[in-house]
């Protein structure tokens, strides 16, 4: 075989093992593919399918216990996966490059970004540090981070969920790797920056020959990037093809159903379309009868007498260049003079690019930012002069928010069954541990868990189950208001269908108010009744969600509407 027909990178073959007390997990099988340099690979599936799993085995970071317990990793012909761990380190970062799903575990809290840039530059590349600093701020403005001169000295949770994400893409592209393994990679982005980022992760596989391996949830991704596409389900890759093939014209069912369930940009459903194959194989639950369901249970709350939530001139600031010298200080405000009001019993939703504070509107309605100025009132209580513990206890049953970060925001020394309890138990909402338990079980049944879940830890599950677990956390105090930070950004089409269908039946039955924030605007736009469009700490306009999608009327929700991905090739 002559060197020129050889791929980039070839995967013979794999299966991949997690042993444990319980039995052996299989998370990847019989897993046949190659990326030959110039090509972009997409990868798809249900949220478990293992996706993640085949990124992790190429670039040799399978945890233990888990093993590579069969085939071979190929890079130019050679074979990887046997490696001594020197020479795979040697590897990992300078030939082969990785974007991983979880932005936040994937960066060092203690070093700045720039520390670490430097770092994997300096490990990778013969430069000098001077260079290696000018490229980090350089690679900073390639991902569309502003200000980048000085972002560069700041520490990752100092960013937004979708600046930190911007990160990692920088990390991951600064040594000019052969092979790019992006996971997820524009989970977190809005549209207007994930635009942005295909843009530039596409014209690095043209202009350097580059391969790259995109696992996303994304169609519309697949759409606009790919040239081939890998179908997973259950471990195995039962797809593959040309990404106009697969869209247009799939033979496998699960395919076609998998395409069939991508909500629609255009126009409003009453439902999310399920992935048929898995309701066929077994894995669909039944719907949930609200009126005798422990959900729909009565609660206390009374009648707000108007809007549940009430912001009014509402800002924040952060910090981002501190000094002694009050003078030399540099704020950067990320709430700036907002107003706003959410009814009782709608689902308003906000968007805007990342970084332009809708997360921290969020934390500032629940009181994990304190703002600098503006008011926020709740069934007409003022949150901001609440200082006794019991009065905010009283109002946090009643309000409850869906983390962006679903890893981050669980406890990795607690089994999922205590996690989704621990409100159960804060607020007494159950008489005894074995009615605890019954309402844990059923609640992780109906986010598509399973039973099993309880007995695990977060760091088991994949990405998008563990913001499962995030979910039926927030359910369990039975809130009034629900804030959903970007609830759906890690999950596939299939299980993102079933956890909003959820959500809507909540809503309908329970009268409950959503505060909806979400990058994806098709999503937006099947699951709220306004929606408030936000940019540089800014709300630039507010209308009902179908006028804003057919007549918006400020320019950069015009702007937004246009980049939204679409299936390109569909027919």
């Amino acid at each position: 075989m002559s060197a020129s027909s050889i791929p980039l990178l070839e995967i013979r073959a794999l299966k991949v093992e997690f042993p444990s007390r319980r039995g052996v997990l299989v998370a990847a099988q019989d897993v046949n593919l190659t990326l030959e340099g110039g090509e972009i690979l997409g990868v798809v599936g249900e949220s478990g399918a293992g996706k993640s799993t085949i990124a992790n085995a190429v670039m040799g970071l399978i945890e233990p216990p888990g093993r590579m317990a069969d085939g071979q990793i190929l890079l130019r012909g050679e074979r990887i996966d046997a490696l001594p761990k020197e020479r795979m380190r040697r590897i990992r970062g300078r030939r082969i490059g990785m974007i991983f799903q979880d932005p936040l575990t994937s960066l060092d809290p203690l070093q700045t970004v720039e520390q670490q840039l430097v770092e994997t530059m300096l490990t990778h590349l013969d430069i000098s540090e001077r260079e290696a600093k000018a490229r980090a701020v350089e690679l900073l403005e390639q991902v569309g981070i502003p200000d980048p001169e000085h972002r560069v000295k700041n520490y990752p949770h100092q960013f937004s969920g979708g600046m930190r994400q911007r990160v990692v893409i920088a990390l991951a592209i600064c040594c000019e790797p052969e092979v790019l393994l992006a996971d997820e990679p524009t989970t977190a982005l809005d549209v207007s920056i994930q635009a942005q980022i295909l843009d530039l992760l596409r014209r690095l596989v043209r202009e350097r020959g580059m391969g790259m391996i995109i696992i996303t949830h994304d169609m519309g991704v697949i759409a606009e990037i790919t040239d081939r596409v890998a179908v997973m389900y259950r471990s195995r890759v039962v797809e593959e093809g040309p990404t106009e093939k697969i869209l247009t014209n799939p033979d496998h069912p699960y395919s076609r159903s998998l395409i069939a369930a991508v909500p629609p940009p255009d126009r409003r459903i009453d439902r999310f379309p399920l992935v048929e194959y898995i309701e066929k194989a077994g894995t669909q639950k039944k719907a949930l009868d609200l009126s005798t369901h422990w959900l729909g249970q009565a609660r206390d709350f009374g009648d707000s007498g108007g809007p549940l939530l009430e912001i009014e001139n509402l800002t924040m600031r952060f910090l981002v260049r501190p000094s002694l010298i009050p003078s030399r200080r540099k704020w950067m405000t990320a709430v700036d003079n907002v107003s706003l009001e959410i009814r009782e019993g709608e689902v308003f939703g906000l968007v805007g690019e990342s970084g332009s504070g809708k997360s921290t509107v969020a934390r500032l309605i629940c009181g994990i930012y304190t703002p600098h100025a503006g008011h926020i009132r709740f069934a007409g209580e003022e949150l901001t002069a609440m200082r006794l513990r019991r009065e905010i206890n009283r109002l946090r049953r009643q309000m409850q928010m869906i983390f962006q970060d679903p890893y981050s925001s669980l406890n990795p020394r607690m089994k999922v069954r205590d996690i989704v309890a621990e409100p159960i138990r804060f607020h007494r909402l159950a008489e005894s541990g074995a009615e605890v338990r019954h309402i844990v079980d059923d609640l992780l049944e109906h986010v598509g868990l399973g039973t099993a879940a309880a007995l695990r830890y977060p760091h088991e599950f994949s990405g998008g189950q563990r913001q499962r677990i995030s979910i039926a956390r927030a359910l369990a105090t039975r809130p009034r208001f629900l804030i959903c930070d970007e609830p759906t950004s890690a999950l596939d089409v299939s299980i993102q269908a079933q956890i909003l269908n959820l959500l809507k039946d909540l809503q309908e039955e329970l009268g409950l108010t959503m505060l909806f924030i979400s990058h994806d605007l098709p999503v937006i736009r099947q699951m709220c009744d306004r929606v408030g469009v936000m940019r540089h700490g800014k709300l630039l306009e507010v209308a009902e969600t179908e006028a804003l999608f057919t007549r918006p009327q400020h320019p950069y929700t015009k702007h937004l509407l246009d980049l939204m991905p679409r299936m390109r090739h569909e027919a």
